[in-house]
């Protein structure tokens, strides 16, 4: 059973390593096909020139550019499930020390709503829960605080409770908005189009010898798409209704460890 393991976890770690270069193999298998299609039918009518070289020095300055802009936003939202989780935490050690202190019963009924709350979110990340149900979920805080203050719970205790319920909040909209908006489109494309062009020069080319050839243009084909490819899935760093918790995806390891606290919580 432990080898079982093992050999699982070492294949989930090289898929999340190679899954990309998996997805682009039939980029490479087709500009194969049609370079050896080319050499053979007489289609290399192109030579090697110095505005051919302009053109791919080009096309891996805007993928510089694009990288640039999608590393920013990927490392910003990288935060994002850790400060969630803290917030969480924080809600979780108000609302024990008031239920401890007082036997509050509106501190113990929101316990139990935190546990179903972080099921809840989970599922939001895997789109099976709409946006504006868990805000909907989040405001209904307030009336475990309203309850908290006819109880008699110090003040402090209820605006910080409201702070955390303001972060969470903002942090939900924040990978909403990341989720649902693409990083320039318009540079995707003029990219994607100039990936393509210098696919389709490479293939058009003559290069002696031809495996010379052959081997240049799948090498800048695959660096490029491998480029592209990499950088739509950087763009959506919460894309797990898709690829799951693995890829460039960002871990939700802090939210499982609240998730599992949360269930041992008596």
């Amino acid at each position: 059973m432990k080898t079982q393991k093992i050999i699982m976890k070492s294949t989930k770690i090289i898929w999340q390593k190679w899954s990309i270069a998996f997805k682009v193999m039939p980029v490479i298998i087709l500009v194969t096909i049609l370079k050896f299609l080319s050499h053979k039918f007489g289609f290399e009518i192109m030579e090697l020139n110095a505005l051919f070289t302009s053109l791919v020095a080009g096309t891996i300055f805007l993928i510089g550019f694009l990288i640039a802009g999608v590393l920013s936003d990927y490392k910003e939202s990288e935060k994002i499930p850790s400060e969630l989780s803290a917030s969480l935490k924080s809600l979780l050690d108000d609302t024990y020390t008031i239920y401890k202190g007082r036997n509050s019963t509106a501190a113990c009924q929101f316990l139990d709503f935190q546990k179903s709350f972080i099921n809840s979110l989970v599922d939001w990340f895997y789109k099976k829960e709409r946006t504006k149900s868990m805000l909907d979920r989040i405001s209904m805080m307030n009336d475990f605080f309203i309850e908290f203050d006819k109880e008699g719970v110090p003040a402090p205790y209820v605006v910080k409770m409201k702070s955390e319920q303001n972060n969470i909040r903002k942090m939900i909209m924040r990978i909403d908005t990341v989720r649902d908006t693409d990083f320039i489109s318009s540079a995707y494309a003029i990219v994607e189009a100039m990936g393509f062009l210098t696919a389709l020069g490479l293939i058009f080319t003559k290069i002696e010898p031809f495996y010379a050839s052959l081997f240049f243009t799948l090498l800048v084909t695959f660096l490029i798409a491998y480029m592209v490819f990499l950088i739509r899935d950087l763009d959506n760093p919460f894309d797990y209704g898709v690829n799951g918790e693995s890829g460039t995806e960002i871990s939700l390891k802090p939210l499982r460890d609240h998730e599992t606290a949360l269930k041992d919580f008596k």
